[in-house]
């Protein structure tokens, strides 16, 4: 089976770059074909305002209507920008998932001249798109009728930049082993992103402060680069309240963005060692042509 999924040798192998450019633009295609341009685009603005005001119900409900409360302030930011981890985390996972389950081309892909997970990478960066979009939409939101103090006067757009494309490293390179993980799955592999996306809103820090954690869990969060990446975030957007966070308030940013440039070197890493091993194992297994019907 390793030899029929193996890509041929071809002088016309289109390199990192154009297989990259070209899976992002097959990503977008995907993302945004299932409607006409006006409904997509509607939808894009309505999605992620609706679930703005999920949150924002039960901040209420909880906490009365004080948005200018710095616990508001943090959630509403953590809560935007995790359209952005989930984003960037799925698409390149989902990019097995639905070349393998949904289209039936993943072995097509495997056999022609070009590198698997730059592809998955690309596929990705479509879903990193639209999530952006959808992020940009919640802070105006939360800007113009919350009253949220982002101004943009007083952000840190160089540590906001640093931040944001190292998150997105760690959070792709993520992606990329799930993808590799989910080549050896056989039954309810849609189910991996969606655990992992959970477990890591819960121990990040993004909507609450990870002081509210019993002690044993709180390790939890600092092993985790999220953790490190919101209060980047907050930091960059909000600087006097993104430094309150009293697990974090002893880090310097310089400290924090050493933490995140450690974090997405190790999680890059990982992503090459773990994607060669599970596709290693998948090529030996018949696992490529595979389709679990789920």
């Amino acid at each position: 089976m390793e030899n029929t999924v193996r890509a041929p040798i071809s002088e016309k192998n289109p390199g990192p770059v154009k297989t990259l450019s070209s899976a992002a633009w097959l990503g977008w295609k995907i993302e945004s074909n299932w409607t006409d341009p006006f409904i997509f685009a509607f939808y894009s603005i309505v999605r992620p305002i609706t679930q703005a005001a999920i949150l924002i119900v039960m901040y209420l409900v909880i906490r009365g209507g004080n948005f200018a409360d710095p616990d508001f302030v943090n959630m509403y930011i953590g809560n935007a920008f995790y359209l952005l981890v989930n984003g960037a985390m799925q698409g390149v996972y989902f990019g097995i998932l639905d070349d393998r389950e949904h289209y039936r081309t993943l072995k097509y892909i495997y056999i022609a001249p070009l590198q698997v997970p730059i592809y998955l990478v690309g596929r990705g960066l479509a879903s990193i798109v639209v999530a952006s979009i959808s992020v940009v939409i919640t802070l105006l939101f939360g800007v113009v009728f919350l009253k949220v103090p982002i101004v943009l006067a007083e952000v840190n757009w160089l540590l906001l930049l640093v931040a944001l494309a190292l998150g997105m490293i760690t959070m792709v390179s993520l992606g990329v082993i799930l993808g590799g993980w989910a080549l050896m799955i056989k039954n309810n592999i849609y189910t991996l992103g969606d655990a992992l996306a959970a477990g890591l809103f819960i121990f990040s820090g993004a909507v609450f402060p990870l002081t509210v954690l019993p002690r044993a869990l709180r390790v939890v969060g600092y092993a985790l680069p999220l953790a490190y990446w919101f209060v980047l975030i907050r930091r960059a957007l909000v600087p006097e309240i993104g430094h309150l966070d009293p697990m974090f308030s002893h880090f310097s940013d310089g400290n924090l963005l050493l933490i995140a440039v450690a974090f997405a070197l190790l999680f890059a890493v990982l992503a090459v060692v773990t994607f060669r091993f599970f596709d290693h194992q998948a090529r030996e297994k018949g696992n490529i042509d595979m389709v679990s019907n789920y």
